[in-house]
């Protein structure tokens, strides 16, 4: 598969990659040894990128890669990790010494002296501007705590005032065919500056697949049921934060373009896959809970787009989502 560079003195990452938030919580439960077998099937299909996070089951995530890794020493598997989330959300708490506190949670949960990347996950506004914080990721890169950071976030804004730090390795942030705007300034910055990019949510929360209606049920305990307001965390990680029924309808349509002008016998969240990767990104990291959905993902990586298709993609997102969310993140 295709590798990109992660970023500033990076390393090497399957252009797609492997989101991990699955196999932690929030997407209905998933057994240890199925999560285990989406690892081994995203590693045999070409992935050399986990992206994953302290949070995600509280650890969970964490521990079972940790767990994967030990087991499969002759892989070479890069891995990115999240922290920020686990006290109320204030720029006070973003410190030196709970980043040292939860990047050694970090490094036991995947059993790494040393993580390659840690980014900040969605922190606030102020945490963006703020000379101490950025100093401290300094001074753990310094000792060696991690290798390189970066920075996960929410708007195209939080991003640019990232993009002005120096050391700044990745920016993590949502790109799809129903979400545009950080193809307007970020990605371009991003590659002039040589900062990698993580385009996560590529799915949509699932609705680029086209398999959804308007009858469908989510678990109790997936975001795509109880966050679809904003209730947990902000609404533009469930679905793009775009209204369930106007994403069923836009995904009827995408699955028609698929059908009309996408690759022969490709699904269309392989072709919603395909066409971020062929953004000016390092990596897309779309999730797995099953082994077939890992690799179906995979393979994404070696399809090639139609122009018109790509040109009635941006059409699409003109006439269902540019007035409704084009604004907000």
């Amino acid at each position: 598969m295709e590798k990109r560079i992660m970023g500033r003195g990076g390393f090497p990452a399957s252009v797609i990659g492997l989101g991990t938030w699955q196999l932690g919580a929030d997407w209905g439960h998933v057994e240890e040894t199925d999560a285990l077998r989406v690892l081994d099937a995203a590693a045999e299909a070409g992935v050399t990128f986990f992206d994953t996070a302290d949070v995600y089951g509280d650890g969970r995530s964490e521990t079972l890669i940790g767990s994967w890794l030990k087991n499969n020493p002759g892989l070479r598997v890069h891995v990115a990790t999240k922290m920020g989330r686990r006290v109320d959300q204030v720029a006070e708490n973003y410190t030196e010494a709970n980043f040292r506190t939860w990047l050694d949670r970090s490094r036991k949960n995947l059993q790494q002296d040393t993580l390659e990347l840690v980014q900040l996950h969605c922190p606030p506004d102020a945490v963006f501007t703020s000379d101490r914080v950025f100093d401290a990721l300094d001074q753990l890169v310094e000792e060696e705590v991690i290798a390189r950071y970066g920075v996960s976030v929410e708007t195209t804004a939080q991003a640019l005032k990232a993009l002005e730090r120096t050391h700044l390795s990745s920016i993590q942030i949502i790109l799809n065919a129903f979400r545009l705007k950080p193809l307007d300034e970020v990605l371009p910055r991003a590659q002039e500056l040589g900062v990698g990019i993580i385009a996560r949510v590529p799915l949509a929360s699932g609705l680029l697949s086209g398999k959804y209606d308007l009858d469908t049920q989510f678990a109790e305990n997936d975001h795509r049921n109880f966050n679809r307001r904003g209730e947990a965390f902000d609404v533009g990680e469930t679905f793009s934060g775009v209204d369930f029924e106007t994403g069923v309808r836009a995904a009827k349509e995408f699955t028609q373009l698929v059908e009309e002008f996408g690759p022969e016998e490709a699904s269309p969240a392989q072709v919603a896959l395909a066409w971020v990767a062929a953004q000016p990104v390092t990596t897309v990291i779309p999730g797995a809970r099953r082994p077939g959905q890992a690799r179906d993902n995979a393979a994404a990586a070696d399809l090639k787009l139609n122009p018109v298709l790509l040109d009635r993609i941006r059409e699409l997102y003109d006439r269902y989502f540019r007035a409704q969310i084009h604004h907000r993140w």
